[in-house]
């Protein structure tokens, strides 16, 4: 019993990553908005954080082929 229960628990875990990256990937799918005009650093504050974020969701994406493919 106590197994169906752990596996119910990493299901629904599953479940929740699974939506959060639909999410992240129809975020990261939309065009970046346009920075508000002479915010220069602001603008590239949003590049830096956008780059760190497709890093991320790459890191993402292998860690989840190996553990299918594992």
């Amino acid at each position: 019993m106590a197994a169906l229960m752990g596996d119910d628990g990493a299901n629904m875990a599953l479940a929740r990553i699974e939506r959060a990256l639909a999410r992240i990937e129809a975020a990261a799918g939309r065009p970046a908005p346009a920075p508000p005009p002479g915010d220069a650093a602001l603008a590239e504050a949003h590049r830096s954080l956008r780059a760190k974020v497709e890093e991320a969701i790459g890191q993402i994406d292998r860690l989840l082929a190996t553990a299918d493919s594992g």
